[in-house]
């Protein structure tokens, strides 16, 4: 039976439905861009290397930006949410914590990561990635563990909620395994899948103008 959502005024339903296109396509844009310029450098290695080491080298400019613009639509999916979201649980948490990850992309770019083959002391620029970095894959699971407190209680949500309950398990695992064993994991590949999947979720909401949802 499909679950009710309220409607929306206009002005709301016309701020949701871009802010949506904005998060699908910045978790398409991120994956695709590292993805091809991973194929396309002969040096880089899937297994042993982190996707931030791609900012290095002659074409670096293309992660860089990728970062930059990931972060720029995340952050336009996170007022999305709140748009939307605009009462109850996760209704403050769940966008901010977005828009907190979106911010984390977006300084991560021009903050260069050091090569994970560097040995000693590490750069300023090193330093800051690996921090902001890091604070990312953090709320990256917070974020799932306060949106599936939202989506269970929702019938329009609801079919997301499994989903979005075992990504934020994975995503913390993910970050106890790469502590243990300094090798790059598939997190960043789990959160953008996640983020697609709500943002196509949002969409199709908000083309319905707030009525049933499946």
């Amino acid at each position: 039976m499909s679950g009710y959502v309220p409607a929306q005024p206009v002005p709301r339903r016309r701020r949701v439905g871009p802010a949506a296109v904005s998060g699908m396509a910045g978790a398409v844009l991120f994956v695709a861009a590292f993805t091809a310029q991973g194929w396309m450098d002969p040096g880089y290695s899937w297994t042993g290397m982190f996707v931030s080491e791609l900012s290095l080298g002659p074409r670096g400019w293309v992660q860089i930006l990728n970062f930059l613009l990931t972060g720029a639509l995340m952050l336009i999916f996170g007022r999305g949410l709140g748009t939307h979201f605009s009462t109850g649980p996760a209704s403050l948490a769940g966008p901010l914590v977005v828009q907190c990850m979106g911010s984390c992309l977006m300084a991560s770019g021009p903050f260069t990561t050091d090569p994970s083959s560097l040995s000693g002391q590490p750069t300023t620029h090193g330093l800051l990635h690996g921090i902001f970095g890091a604070l990312f894959f953090t709320l990256a699971p917070v974020c799932c563990f306060v949106f599936h407190r939202r989506f269970r209680g929702e019938p329009a949500w609801r079919p997301l909620a499994g989903w979005t309950l075992t990504a934020g398990v994975l995503l913390s695992l993910g970050i106890v395994m790469l502590k243990i064993s300094q090798q790059p994991g598939t997190g960043l590949f789990a959160i953008m899948a996640w983020i697609f999947a709500v943002a196509f979720r949002l969409r199709t909401s908000s083309a319905h103008h707030g009525g049933g949802g499946t």
